[in-house]
């Protein structure tokens, strides 16, 4: 069979489990941004994120006889790409343990700004967090997972997950106003 891009999800990974180099590009081309995306949220710098992402691919390459043919091709490279970005985070963050002291209750980030804010702009100020704030603060708000879940995923207190949560938010809106202000300042 010719691989071209084209080709099926199954047609692809029918190609890789056989060892065909095209398919497993076409189908690391397919992926890639989407992918990217799931890594850039726990880095800093594109290079970390491509480094995940081809750690993750990887795994993907050597685990297809493990996936089963449900359609859900995408959901399960994300679920590989998403354990490879936090098992780096765990490797390469320290996380301070944090006393339980009186941590501000859940609030949402509540800023007029964050209206004006495009998603891109939005995720350039996550990224300038604190690695270990900006993994929890991305497992929380973007991902949905709850306090008890990020502490065991990153070997953490559900207090020091909190503390992280809670130091994100401030951070942002912290950043959001510096923004805001500075974009009046421009404009005059």
């Amino acid at each position: 069979m010719r691989y071209n891009a084209k080709s099926t999800d199954s047609e692809l990974v029918e190609g890789c489990r056989k060892g065909k180099r095209l398919a497993q590009k076409i189908l690391y081309e397919r992926y890639f941004g989407k992918m990217l995306g799931i890594a850039m949220r726990y880095t800093k710098q594109q290079d970390e994120a491509i480094e995940i992402l081809n750690a993750a691919f990887l795994k993907v390459f050597t685990s297809l006889d493990k996936y089963k043919d449900n359609n859900n091709l995408a959901g399960w490279i994300a679920k590989i790409v998403f354990n490879t970005s936090i098992d780096h985070v765990r490797r390469h963050t320290k996380y301070r343990q944090v006393m339980n002291f009186e941590i501000e209750r859940d609030k949402p980030v509540l800023n007029d700004c964050i209206d004006h804010l495009h998603t891109e702009d939005l995720y350039q100020l996550i990224q300038q967090l604190p690695t270990a704030s900006q993994t929890v603060f991305c497992l929380y708000v973007i991902d949905g997972y709850k306090h008890k879940e990020i502490a065991d995923m990153l070997n953490i207190t559900v207090g020091t997950s909190k503390w992280h949560l809670a130091n994100a938010r401030k951070e942002l809106q912290r950043k959001i106003k510096q923004r805001e202000a500075s974009e009046m300042l421009m404009r005059g």
